[in-house]
Formats: structure tokens, sequence, C-alpha cells
């Protein structure tokens, strides 16, 4: 049995590995795949790849490719889910902001350096026509982090996945002044570089294993219902959800690949360009 550990955040996306484990298929191939939340998100798991404390991740393209350029040694093995992620923008429900237009200089709360909440505060920005230059944060770690933030005032606003922000939005905790989706697929599959070149032939079966299963994701009885009720969620948001949402089982093209990259560096969240051999690995 091959001990694999694989991390990724504790949100609906990643309910097809929890179901494969749970139903016994990676130990039907003789994997013992170890599952590790992340609520920190995508800067902790770049660094749990680069410690080693991590063979694989399901992880923010913008993020881990921001990590390999900044040398981590990893690679991208295949896109998880092809869909933009949509990012909701909120404010504390008491807080004065109306519109994005009113964070323009504001304060933005994001998990850690290198996240994705920050890497789409520079997204957003852009998309606003403000100065990136400009832009401030506030170190927060989890969303109970960014509660306590917003409310406390030490941060004006912050960037999260919307479905996962909702409940704290019809609590009337957080108010949403908008949306900004990624221009990109959203989540990618990551690998050591070391973990892999042992062990090709076990990431094939990972990914050959995760593939059916969100390749008929969205067919399983009830799936809405079991989500709604794991991720205290209204059923119609998740209904909501699975229609905006598509896993992919390919890699990442070179096409794909240079537009992001030249986004990025556009955006000045990475200052250099590499090849796509650096960053993606076909099996």
């Amino acid at each position: 049995m091959k001990t694999v550990k694989i991390v990724g955040v504790p949100e609906h996306f990643n309910l097809p590995w929890h179901l494969c484990i749970e139903n016994g298929e990676f130990e039907a191939e003789n994997i013992d795949l170890q599952w590790k939340n992340i609520p920190e998100g995508t800067g902790k798991m770049c660094q749990m790849l680069r410690d080693g404390e991590a063979d694989i991740a399901v992880i923010l393209t913008e993020g881990i490719i921001k990590d390999i350029v900044a040398g981590n040694p990893s690679k991208i093995v295949q896109i998880y889910v092809q869909s933009p992620l949509i990012w909701g923008i909120h404010v504390a429900a008491k807080s004065d902001f109306k519109t994005i237009k009113d964070l323009k200089n504001k304060k933005a709360a994001i998990s850690r350096l290198g996240s994705g909440s920050q890497l789409m505060a520079y997204v957003n920005a852009n998309e606003q026509g403000w100065e990136t230059d400009n832009l401030e944060f506030e170190i927060i770690n989890t969303i109970d982090g960014a509660v306590e933030a917003l409310t406390n005032k030490t941060a004006d606003y912050f960037m999260w996945e919307r479905f996962m922000t909702k409940p704290l939005v019809d609590q009337g905790i957080f108010r949403r002044v908008g949306d900004c989706p990624t221009p990109w697929p959203s989540f990618v599959i990551a690998v050591r570089e070391e973990f892999l070149k042992k062990n090709p032939k076990i990431v094939e079966k990972i990914l050959e294993t995760i593939n059916s299963t969100t390749h008929d994701f969205t067919l399983i009885p009830d799936i809405d219902k079991t989500l709604a009720d794991i991720f205290n969620q209204k059923l119609e948001d998740i209904q909501e959800w699975l229609k905006l949402t598509q896993w992919s089982q390919k890699n990442l093209t070179e096409k794909a690949f240079i537009k992001i990259q030249n986004q990025l560096f556009d955006l000045g969240i990475i200052d250099k360009k590499i090849t796509f051999v650096e960053i993606v690995k076909a099996l």
C-alpha cells in the first residue's frame, strides 16, 4: 500500500475526493490516499508542497503557477475544475461600502501572502482601473479571521468563493457588493516533482480514479442535497453552483498556459515568465 499525502480546501469542489476515499476506490488500487483539509488555502498548500508535507495539492491555478515561477519544485499534472472560480467581494454587513468602487484604496483581508484572496484582489483592482501598487492587505488566515477583521474594521473587504461565503451573507454578517470571476480555470492538481518522478504510475492511477468520479459527479442521486447538508448551504444555492461548475479530466494546454501566464505577468503577480515544460507535466 503506497501512502500519498494530498491537501485541498474544505469546499464543495473537493467532495469527489472524499467520496472516492470513503468508497475505497484508491485502496482498491493499493493507494492509501491521506486527505488533509487546509482552510488557509493556496498559500499554505504551496508551502506544504515545498516542505514535503504534501505530495499532491488540489489548488488554485493562479496561486500554484505564481509559486512554481518563484521556485516551488512541483508540476501541474491536470486541470481539476475548468470553470472559473466566482469570487464574491464581501464587506461587513453594517459597513458604509455599497459598491466595488467604494473599496478603492481600502484594505483587503487575505488568508495569507500568495493566496488566491490576495491574487484576486490584484485582478479586481485591474478590472476597476485602480493602481495595484496601492493595494493594502491584512492577513487573516481563515474565513473566521475574515469575519473578525471586517467586523472589527481592521480590514475593509474580503474576497472568497461566493457560494462558500453565502451562509455568512444570509446570516447578515457579510454583504456581497459584487463578484469577480477568475479569467482562467479555477483549480488544478499539482504534484511535488520528487514524488512524481518516483511514482508516475501511482499519480496516473489517482488521476484515473478521481476523473471517473468527477465525470459523472452531477449524476449521483441527490448529490445536491448531500452537498447542501455537508456544507451548510441552501439547496437552491448548491443547485446554481452545480450548474456553473465544470470539472475537467484534461491537462492544461500550452496555449492556455501562455495566456494565463501572460495575464499574471501583466497584473504584476509574477515578475518573470517560464516555459510550459517547467510547469506542466503530461502523464
